[in-house]
Parts: C-alpha cells; structure tokens; sequence
C-alpha cells in the first residue's frame, strides 16, 4: 500500500483533470442542444442558451448579474448591451471549453469584451497573445489598449518594448503620431528611452508636432525639454535645433536653448563627471544592451573580475562576484536569458565544466560539462544552440567541436573542423558558424572555416591575410571581422573583413593599440575591444571602431588590465540600472 500511494496520487489528479474535461464536454453538449439550460443571454437580438453556474465559474460580472441579492432568481432572459452577438459566443464558449481561438482580427475587440465582463481566463490568453505578436507597428496601439483594459502587465512589456525599439518606431509606426501630448512626454522623459544619438528625440518630436501642426507647435516647448539637449554634437544643435521655426517662435524654448549651451559649456570644460548625471539636459540614458567583461589573466595569475560597460555614459562598472573563483582563457555568451562561462583555465586545472549566471537574480549554476576539457575555447550561438569549438585539454590543441541545448541540458558532439584550433575566436553570421585562426601546437594559423547546422559540414573558407592566433572575431554590419591577434612574430593592430557573399577579405583600418587575447563584441552599433595583451603587458586599454565612420577611437579603460577575458552583450535587461553608472 505505502508503494502504491504516489502513483494513486498522480492518476487521482489526472483523473480530476479529466473528470473536469468530460464534465466541461457534458455540459457543453446539453447547452448546444439546449437541454437543462436556465439562462438565456440576448445581444442585438441573438440569443445564446446556458446554465447560469457555468457563466458564473469563469465571470465575477455573470456572477455578479445571477447571484447578488439584487438580482431575481427566476429571471431567465438578460439583455446585454456594449457587446457583438460574435464576441459573446466566443466568451459562452470559453466558459464550457476553457479555449478560444485568438486572432489578430478578433484580439481586440475580445480583449476589451472580456474586460467589459471581466472573463479573466480571456484577458490573460488574450494578453499572452498580444506579446507574442509585439512589433515596432503595433507596440504603441497595445500600450494603449492595455492601458484602457487596465491590463498592468501587457502595458508594462509594450511601454518597454516600445522604449527599447524607440527609433524604429517612430520611423516605422504611424500608431505613435496617435499618442497624447501626455503619453508622448511620458515616454521622452525616461532615462530607458533606447536612443544612441539625442537628435532621433528632437526629429521624433517633429515628426509627431507636424502630424497635426495647428494644436501641436504649442507643445514644443514641453516636449524639447525632456530632449537631453546639452548631449547633441553642437553643429546639430546648432543648426537643427536652435533655429527651427518651431523653437525659434516659441518662448519656454529660448530658456531652454540658453540652458543647454551653458551645461554643453559645462560638459565641454569639465567633462561629464563633474555634474554626476543629475542635470536633466546632459544625463545620459540607460543602454538598451551592456556588454560584460569576464575573468581574464591579470598581474601573473587568472581573475574573477567582471566588470560592465555603460556604452551611454562611457564607464565601467565592477560587478565582481566574489563568491566565484577566478577563470581565463574561457568562452563566454549570451543564450536566452543566462550568460555561460565556458571551460577555461584557473592556473592548474583546464576545465570542461560551464556554468550559467542569471543577471536579473544574480545567481550562479552549473550545467552539463562538455565532452572535452577547453581552455582557449572559440564559443558561438547559432539557432539557440551553444557551440564550443576547438581549445587546449591540457595535452593537445583540439579539432572537436559540440553544441549544447539548454532545454535538455545536454551537449552533442558534431563534426570536428578542418584544423586543430585553440586561441581562435567565433562568431555567427546567415545563419552560420564562422572560426578563424588559432594555434594548432606547431604555428599560428591563417585559416579560417564556417560550420552550417543544416547540412552539419565545416568548409574552409578564403585564408585571412595574416595568421593570427589570439586573434577577435566577431559579426559586424553583415561581415566577419578578425581583429588584431598574434602572428608567430608579433601582436598585430591590423584589421580584416570577410564577405560571405564573394568568399573575399578585404583590410580594414588599423586599431591604435596591438593587442591579441582581448574581448571583443559590438555594442550600440560599434565594434569594441576590450583589454588583451600588447606583447609587453596586459592592458585595461578599450576602443571602438565605427564602420560608416571609418574610425577608431578610445574609450573609458577597464579598471583591471586584462588579458585572456571574455566578454557578451546582454540585451534589454530589466535590471539594467544594477549594471551601469548611476543616475542620481
């Protein structure tokens, strides 16, 4: 008896389940044929048979309508007004079935007809529907479809939505032309408004006051003061803002514009520290993605340090779990929700395992070990798989590569590469997995080679034009970039990019600092590398190169020298605030 008490607990659930099922089909097929009914509901003159207990189960309102002491008891026909004949067989249906069909024709007329008679089985379905459709069109009618079912959640994830996607909202939506001068500077004013340059603000506005231009030049200058004015480059500001007709004719702005050329003095005198993002016109906005700076080799011996970069406020920020020991020479990457630190090195051991940091609860985990010990790993995600290619396991450099699929916690082997890889670097592109370089235990290699999870085959693809081991690859503007490394001889500055359409590389300018073993991502649309080695020292020496600029140029320095680091780019974080430079 005592053996069979769990398994009698499961079926007796499952048969709850069941019996649930089979009454709800019991029930339904006597309302279809009319039998046992004791309620009828009439909208515009159709009329809908039911039993008055079933509605009551999944409505407060029907409970409200046949049960409270006001109502008659005997009472057999309700007249429903505000509602359609169709929306109303869909909500009756639900109460017997507990599924509805959810389109994007009907989803708002069933939202709001299932708020109207608070059925809170549709709202929800309803809501998890809307989510799983948002896009840059439609983010800004859910906002405020949300807003009038008093759907808080479904509100909370469209206005975030919204914010992270601001510009391609703006430039793709006619919806937002729609917003309320209210809704609209409610938006401007957050500090998660996703914007790299001010001046998509201040043309959003434009195109938002030209809309209706007689009753919206009046709002110009309330909405210009939510713009972060003083952060604009000053030929545009200049130009474009302090002489447009809707400023120029409109009195609050004149202040304004006299207050932003004071703090952009400020800013320019002092730099952006010394009015510690307080001043409305100069604090920077939160960063839709933050790039993590993970472990590395420092003074002699491997680190735990992690570190965040703030893109907008050009800062770094210690993160330091101090409760993690310190790693090198590991992968890193973001795959849905959790970033993973890959195999590596702690100065004795070379590891297979990987583990997994949440950065919404800040917890730590680990999962399944690879089949193989990697130190120098080449990490990439491709299709919500995580690849682990090549590496060191202590004895011989590493032509293996396996995936691992976090639903099943399990890695797979696939096909080895071409090339025994360690010290390499990977990244994605189309849909493919890219390798380049790397150091097979006899000489730095100048070959590189793409893996396709359709067809499960490695092929070499075009050599770069210099070997490079230690070398940073990474996806950019539709192109693989390998980026500085070590040739056998030196650390190399030079840079190169490949074109999978032609199967060609072609140079690209030089970094100003050689550096191999580095991190390397892109962020806000710019190409950042972070730390390495110089071939005299490890360096905390970060700089970004902008591809339609053509430019490299420094920014803010880690607060470690580093080599043998990883890093990743974490995007639209609902924590973000805990990762990055202060704001008040």
């Amino acid at each position: 008896l005592p053996q069979a008490s769990t398994p009698h607990g499961s079926s007796s659930s499952n048969m709850e389940r069941k019996m649930s099922a089979m009454a709800c089909g019991v029930f339904n097929e006597l309302r279809l044929e009319g039998k046992l009914c004791d309620v009828t509901i009439s909208v515009d003159g159709v009329e809908f048979n039911a039993h008055k207990n079933i509605l009551c189960s999944c409505s407060h309102y029907f409970r409200a309508l046949f049960a409270s002491n006001w109502s008659n008891v005997d009472r057999r026909v309700y007249k429903i007004e505000g509602t359609s004949p169709e929306m109303m067989r869909l909500i009756i249906e639900y109460a017997y079935i507990r599924t509805v069909p959810i389109t994007v024709d009907n989803v708002q007329s069933l939202l709001v007809a299932a708020d109207q008679f608070n059925v809170m089985g549709i709202v929800r379905l309803c809501c998890e529907f809307l989510t799983s459709q948002m896009c840059p069109e439609n983010c800004v009618g859910i906002y405020r479809l949300a807003d009038y079912c008093y759907c808080p959640d479904l509100r909370e994830a469209a206005l975030l939505f919204l914010l992270y996607h601001f510009e391609e909202v703006t430039s793709l939506s006619t919806e937002f032309l729609d917003l309320s001068v209210d809704e609209f500077r409610h938006i401007l004013e957050k500090d998660e408004l996703n914007v790299k340059q001010e001046q998509s603000v201040f043309e959003a506005i434009l195109k938002w006051i030209d809309h209706s231009p007689w009753d919206r030049r009046q709002h110009i200058g309330l909405l210009l003061g939510k713009v972060r004015l003083a952060l604009m480059h000053v030929e545009y500001f200049m130009n474009n803002v302090k002489m447009h007709q809707y400023v120029k004719d409109n009195e609050d702005c004149k202040a304004l514009i006299r207050k932003a050329l004071t703090e952009m003095y400020n800013l320019n005198m002092y730099g952006p520290s010394s009015s510690d993002f307080v001043h409305p016109l100069s604090r920077p906005r939160l960063p839709g993605d933050v790039l993590f700076a993970i472990g590395g080799w420092s003074v002699g011996s491997p680190t735990n340090a992690i570190e965040t970069y703030d893109s907008r406020a050009d800062q770094w920020v210690n993160v330091t779990s101090e409760q993690e020991g310190p790693l090198a020479y590991h992968g890193t990457a973001y795959l849905k929700g959790f970033i993973y630190i890959v195999g590596g090195f702690d100065s004795s051991d070379y590891f297979s395992s990987v583990k997994r940091f949440d950065p919404l609860k800040k917890t730590w985990q680990q999962v399944a070990p690879m089949h193989s010990r990697r130190c120098y790993v080449s990490v990439a995600v491709l299709n919500n798989f995580l690849y682990a290619m090549g590496g060191f396991d202590g004895h011989m450099r590493l032509n293996t590569a396996e995936r691992y699929q976090p639903e099943t916690n399990q890695w797979t082997l696939i096909p080895p590469m071409h090339e025994q890889r360690s010290d390499a670097s990977a990244t994605t592109l189309h849909g493919k997995v890219y390798i380049c370089g790397g150091f097979n235990g006899a000489e730095c290699l100048i070959t590189a080679e793409a893996y396709d999870a359709t067809t499960h085959q490695w092929t070499l693809i075009a050599p770069m034009s210099s070997r490079r081991s230690g070398v940073g690859v990474i996806a950019y503007r539709n192109q693989v970039y390998a980026v500085g490394g070590f040739d056998g001889v030196n650390r190399l500055r030079s840079v190169e990019a490949y074109n999978p359409l032609d199967n060609t590389w072609r140079s690209v300018l030089n970094m100003f600092s050689p550096r191999s073993n580095f991190g390397i991502e892109v962020v806000d649309d710019v190409l950042v590398v972070v730390g390495g080695f110089n071939g005299f020292t490890t360096t905390a020496h970060v700089e970004g190169y902008e591809e339609q600029e053509n430019v490299w140029y420094d920014l803010q320095d880690m607060s470690i020298n580093r080599s043998a680091l990883s890093c990743c780019v974490v995007p639209a974080l609902a924590n973000v605030r805990e990762y990055v430079a202060r704001r008040d």
